[in-house]
């Protein structure tokens, strides 16, 4: 009787990084087309425009450091940073603003830290984070979504590609014409100027717990997410934590002051917390590794989110939180890694 051998390493991955990326693209595609539904199609040129960039940006790197090309570029990590990049950007954003955070991304948060598997921030959000500082006008141009009963100048395609092109509008067509406030931005204005929250809710943009058209895009992006989390290519514990960290503190505000603090459903619903909680705070290379320290991390993530947008200088605060708990993942795994059988543990002096 023969028996197979095998070479080291003994134990390979049950997913291979491509598949894993693909179903993770996958899993976005639903609330992409929705984003697109609602909001035109500067989603599509925002996603070109970025994954044309990250790709250029990791073919420029992997070649400087003499590393195989064909394998880092059908890795497809690339694309899934100029995805979550693209739904964190307004459907007007100019190509060399979408760019200068897709390069950043790769280039930077991921390749000057050594590449894929390497990188201590998460690189879509280290992108926003950068164009955020340098275009802050840039980000504010949100179009109303298209529903019927809001009185709004819509771009056609065209004028949506012309703007993503050169920056400037038709010329009978002003910013105040064709730009909205997103919901947590009109939601934060009303509150500093002493309105309350059920004021602030009869604004025809507002739905049932979010923003009209924002709410069917996060819906579309936890299906996407309890998908992966059936295939197993995230697990439950950041999801979770994250929705903790958010909706807690949220609901204790709304119970004990409902008229000055938005409901929890309108935390939820009203900007990127859906997406942060299944596709953005669950990145495996710079999130924590244990199973508490996960839990930790995403309630950090959630925490700092519901803080930034209550006293913070930004509607969302998203991409702020996790970069945050970025930094603390190497403190989170210290203390959370499982204890070793056979080895003292940490703070016993026997």
């Amino acid at each position: 009787m023969e028996f197979a051998r095998r070479e080291s390493p003994y134990w390979s991955a049950r997913v291979a990084v491509p598949s894993l990326m693909l179903q993770v693209l996958a899993a976005l595609a639903p609330a992409a087309l929705a984003h697109v539904w609602f909001f035109g199609p500067g989603f599509i040129f925002n996603l070109l425009v970025a994954s044309l960039f990250a790709v250029a940006g990791e073919a420029m790197m992997v070649h400087l450091r003499k590393r195989p090309l064909e394998v880092a570029l059908t890795d497809y990590s690339a694309l899934v940073t100029a995805a979550l990049l693209a739904f964190a950007l307004p459907s007007l954003t100019p190509w060399w603003v979408t760019a200068t955070g897709a390069l950043f991304a790769v280039v930077v948060a991921k390749h000057l830290y050594g590449g894929l598997g390497f990188n201590i921030f998460n690189p879509a959000m280290a992108g926003y984070v950068v164009i955020l500082v340098a275009f802050p006008m840039h980000l504010n141009l949100w179009i109303a979504p298209r529903i019927g009963d809001i009185d709004y100048q819509y771009l056609t395609v065209l004028q949506t590609l012309k703007f993503t092109l050169t920056g400037s509008l038709p010329e009978a067509l002003g910013f105040d014409a064709v730009s909205r406030a997103t919901p947590l931005d009109v939601m934060k204005t009303g509150l500093s100027n002493a309105r309350t929250v059920s004021e602030i809710r009869a604004n025809p943009i507002m739905g049932d717990f979010g923003g009209r058209g924002w709410e069917w895009i996060g819906n579309f992006l936890a299906i996407g997410g309890f998908w992966l989390l059936i295939k197993k290519i995230i697990r439950w514990h950041i999801p979770a934590a994250v929705g903790a960290g958010l909706l807690i503190p949220a609901t204790i505000m709304y119970l004990v002051e409902p008229g000055t603090n938005p409901s929890p459903g309108f935390h939820m619903f009203g900007g990127a917390a859906i997406l942060c909680a299944f596709f953005i705070a669950t990145d495996p290379v710079s999130a924590a590794t244990s199973p508490k320290g996960r839990l930790i991390f995403g309630f950090g993530v959630g925490l700092l989110i519901y803080c930034i947008r209550t006293w913070g200088s930004y509607a969302d605060g998203v991409a702020f939180a996790v970069i945050i708990m970025n930094v603390a993942v190497p403190a989170i795994d210290y203390v959370t890694r499982p204890h070793i059988v056979g080895h003292p543990r940490r703070g016993d002096s026997s």
